[in-house]
Formats: C-alpha cells, structure tokens, sequence
C-alpha cells in the first residue's frame, strides 16, 4: 500500500509559512477495515466451545489448582492442551491479522463456578500469549466491575465505574474478557475498526486525518513509572513499515487525552487537533460504522488493540452484591505480534513482541488476585 502527501493545517497563523509535509497512508483494504451492521450481520466471528475442548481444560485447568502453581507465569508450554491449541493458533491469527475480535462462547461458569473458570482463562491466556500487568498493583488477571468509584478523580480509570467507557485500546496488543455476570441493564460491549475509522477520516478530511499523526498526550492516570512524566505522548494513528507494504496501529482514549491537559508542561491541543479528536469521536458513535454485542457469562472476547476500538455502555447494577456485573480481563503480549515504532515504549514498556505491554511499575510483584472472586 502507498502513500500520498497531504498537506497539514497551520496550528497558529504564525506558522503558514513552515506548514509540514506529511506522507498519508493511502485507504486501507485489509480484514479489519470492516463496518458495523454488517459485521453484526455475521455469526463466523463466533466461536463454541466443543464438549470434548471443555474436557481438557477442565483437566488442564485442575492442575492450577495446586499452590506451588504461579498463575501470573503461567505458560503454554508448561501446561499443553493438544485438542484445543491447534484451534486457539487459528483464533490467534484471526484477532490479529483477520477481523480484529473473536468471541468464544460456553465456557461453563456456573457449573465449574468462578476460581476454575479464572483458572481456565488464565490458561487459554497462556497459549494466546504472554500476561502483562493491569494496574500499580500488578495484576495480570484484571476484574472490570463497578468499585462505586468516578471518572473525574484522575486516579480513576474508567473500567473501575459504570460509567460509558467511551471507544478506546487498551495498554496491550491483545485484551481478552471473560464474563461472568451481566448487569441488571446495560453494560454492552462495542466494537469500531481504527481503520475504517482512518478510511472514513481519509475520504471526508484528509488534512484532519494528518492531525493524529502527531505525538499526542495520554493522561498515565496516576500511575507513572520511574523516570517517566505522568503522560505519555504517541500519536493516534501510527504507520509503520512491514515487508513492502506498512500497517497501520491506534492508541486511544480521549477522555484521558483531555486530563493530560491538567500538566501544565503537556503540549496543548490545538484547533485543528482538537476537530480532528471530535471527527474521530464522531465516526465511532456512528451506528453506521460500529456495533454492539451483548457478552452472557461464560464469553470470552478477545480483541487486538491495533486494529479495533473498543467500548462498554453505561449500565445499572443489581442491588444484590453476587449478582452484579463483573468480569475478568487479561492484557496479552503474543510472540508473534505485529512489529511497533519506538514510540510505543513510552506506554508499553519495550517494543519486543511477547515482552510489552501493560502498567509497568516496581511497586509490586506480579500476581492474580483470585480472591476477589
């Protein structure tokens, strides 16, 4: 795939004259530049699990029960699942250089109850690449419920709320969510492609698709490691070679662009960045180009941060404590994953396939806090 060049808009008047030349990527046509309703059209981005596949794991998974066991080390080749591996490779290939996402359904929640099917997430983890920490805390296996918590303290991430968590990646090549309880009402999973959204970007304002070429601050919300500001700064879109044609990444949340403009030294977003950040919200929120699943318990989605973006709705909680919404998540680093610009360090840690991603911090060792189940 080439590239054009496009001129990009002046941020100030004082700068028409030294305007930058920026070499565009040209529409994307890959697996992952797909629509909304016509993706909710099709069912072949749902996989079951077979009778025979849930056998294995259970008798896999028995084997984490033990003490000695550390499940936040946990790796494929320690713990085989001959039936069910080859099938998981397939899946793998499919979230990163297919459609984005794939959902796994049956997995028996109630019968096997919470701590094994935990167990058996960790484990499909472990054969669809390497677990990285979530938080400060060092949690490799993350629980997404309501903590009573709100977004406008800036310690807060969003997941910790019921509030929309608006179309965003999350801090890892691949993030798998495993539900166990729905809410009373809400609370459904969307889905957008960043690269339908750059095609739609591209056709309508070219000009403002250059705009989120450029290094952009991303609120750390607190959790900062040694040495680093309290942001990081890489662009929206990212275009890096690979073989003779380039790929195309998005890193996203805007609601945590916003609150790094609370650091006085972060650069500040201009005009013209600032209404290509609203285009972009804008064409996610577009039914014609996103959709919505409902997760039941015992899903397991598994979508590739590079391609997609994702989001939750706003929903209402039972009364009931054993009852209210909550799910697993795991932020996966595969061996085999897409190459990265330096860029990416800033938020991941290393740009090393297999070793990136996650909140990378000293305060704690990594660990899967199973009791909060």
């Amino acid at each position: 795939m080439g590239q054009r060049t496009v001129t990009q808009t002046p941020k100030t008047s004082m700068q028409q004259t030294a305007d930058k030349i920026f070499n565009l990527p040209e529409h994307q046509e890959t697996p992952a530049a797909w629509y909304g309703p016509d993706m909710a059209g099709r069912s072949d981005w749902i996989e079951h699990f077979a009778a025979a596949e849930l056998d294995e794991l259970a008798a896999a998974g028995a084997v984490l029960a033990d003490p000695g066991v550390d499940l936040a080390a946990l790796r494929a080749a320690d713990h085989p699942l001959p039936q069910l591996a080859p099938r998981l490779k397939r899946i793998a290939r499919d979230v990163q250089d297919g459609r984005g996402f794939v959902l796994l359904r049956g997995l028996p929640v109630e019968r096997w109850g919470r701590l094994q099917a935990a167990r058996a997430f960790m484990l499909l983890g472990a054969h669809l690449g390497n677990a990285r920490p979530q938080n400060a805390l060092g949690h490799v296996l993350g629980h997404v419920r309501d903590m009573g918590l709100h977004s406008v303290d800036p310690a807060v991430r969003i997941y910790q709320t019921s509030e929309r968590q608006t179309f965003h990646t999350d801090s890892c090549d691949i993030v798998g969510l495993l539900c166990l309880q729905t809410a009373r009402s809400g609370g459904q999973s969307a889905l957008v492609s960043s690269i339908t959204i750059f095609n739609e970007l591209l056709k309508r304002r070219p000009d403002l698709a250059a705009q989120l070429f450029q290094p952009i601050a991303t609120d750390r919300r607190g959790e900062v490691p040694p040495g680093e500001k309290p942001y990081f700064s890489i662009p929206v879109f990212n275009w890096w070679p690979d073989g003779a044609n380039g790929q195309l990444s998005a890193i996203y949340q805007r609601q945590y662009i916003d609150s790094a403009m609370r650091f006085p030294d972060a650069p500040r977003l201009t005009v013209a960045l600032t209404q290509a950040l609203d285009l972009l919200d804008a064409l996610t929120n577009d039914p014609a180009l996103h959709f919505l699943m409902d997760l039941q318990p015992g899903d397991i989605q598994l979508v590739h941060n590079h391609t997609l973006l994702h989001d939750r709705t706003a929903f209402e909680d039972w009364p009931e404590p054993q009852r209210r919404r909550h799910l697993l998540r795991l932020w996966l680093s595969p061996p085999e994953a897409r190459p990265l610009p330096n860029v990416y360090a800033q938020r991941y840690g290393s740009i090393e396939p297999g070793a990136r991603g996650g909140v990378c911090l000293p305060t704690a060792p990594w660990n899967v806090p199973l009791d909060a189940l």
